[in-house]
Order: C-alpha cells, then sequence, then structure tokens
C-alpha cells in the first residue's frame, strides 16, 4: 500500500511540476512580449521564480521516489554486494532521517500551534511569537508569503513518503538475501 501511494503521489508531482515548468516558459515568454512592447508586468518575473520553485521541489521529491538523484558510485561498485545493499539501506534511512527534519524545520517555523493559540489572529501571532510568516506580502503579487511558502509542507511530505518508502524497501530487500 505504502508502495502505491509513494507511486501515485510521485506521479502527481510530476503532473505538476511540468505544468510549472509550463507556466514558467509562458511566463518568462511573457515578460519578454510585455518588455519589447514597453509595458513591462513585474508581477511576472516573481510569479516565474515561485512557479519554478514550486516545480524544484515537486520534481526534486518525485527525484527520491524514483531514485533519480545524481549519484557517485565507484565505491559501491567495489564492494561486495552484501556491504552495498547495507549502504544502499543506510542512504536510505539518511534520507528518510532529511525528511523528518524538513518537517519539523517546517514545524518551528510556521509554529503551527502557536498560531491556533493565538486564535488564527495574525497580530497576536506575531506580537507573541515575533514571526511574521503569516502577514508579509510578496513584494509585487501582494499575496501572502505564507502560500508561496506552503510548498514546503508538501515538499516534506513527499520527501517522508517517498523516504519511508524506499527505506522499508531497502529493508525488505536486505532482509530477503
Amino acid at each position: 500500500m505504502l508502495q502505491t501511494f509513494s507511486r501515485q503521489w510521485a506521479r502527481a508531482e510530476l503532473a505538476c511540476a511540468a505544468t510549472l515548468a509550463a507556466a514558467v516558459t509562458a511566463l518568462i515568454l511573457l515578460n519578454v512580449l510585455t518588455r519589447n512592447l514597453g509595458f513591462a508586468l513585474f508581477w511576472v518575473d516573481e510569479l516565474a521564480i515561485y512557479a519554478m520553485i514550486w516545480m524544484t521541489l515537486l520534481a526534486a521529491s518525485a527525484a527520491v521516489h524514483h531514485k533519480d538523484a545524481v549519484a557517485v558510485t565507484i565505491v559501491t561498485d567495489a564492494l561486495p554486494q552484501a556491504i552495498a545493499r547495507m549502504l544502499s539501506c543506510l542512504v536510505d534511512a539518511v534520507v528518510f532521517a532529511l525528511a523528518l527534519l524538513t518537517a519539523w524545520f517546517c514545524w518551528r517555523w510556521f509554529l503551527p500551534l502557536e498560531f491556533a493559540r493565538a486564535g488564527f489572529d495574525v497580530e497576536t501571532f506575531q506580537g507573541a511569537t515575533f514571526n511574521f510568516i503569516y502577514s508579509e506580502a510578496t513584494s509585487t503579487l501582494g499575496v501572502r508569503k505564507v502560500w508561496v511558502w506552503s510548498i514546503m509542507w508538501i515538499f516534506a511530505f513527499g520527501l517522508i513518503l517517498h523516504g519511508l518508502n524506499n527505506l522499508t524497501t531497502s529493508v525488505d530487500r536486505k532482509e530477503q538475501s
């Protein structure tokens, strides 16, 4: 079940990342066109940057599922099969630990419990924590940055899901051999 969910989540991440890649291309072309016509739309630059950030994080999470990250295998290729499998399990454990740390950093950054304790009142939350995450607006779009940064929660979830899937798969393979 975990493998199926991880596979479906990765498929959705890649579909969203591909859509965002197309959006980035369209936004850049729009930017070039409007600048050449003499009426630049400054919000287009910012939106293209945010779309690229979302695209990158979604694709990176999917890459963890597919184990498509760049790797130097000169050491593992020279090791006996059993040790190489053990090293693979260790790498998957480190990736899973990184995923958990990413979620923890999001928790510390967004402070959702403190925000709820403040009654979801932004000013009360800011006064208690000196954290302005829920009120800071983007430069040209005027959207609260918390919506842009919410990709970190999605990234953390995908990383945890794919990391756990890879770790359990590696451990199962190690036990079978």
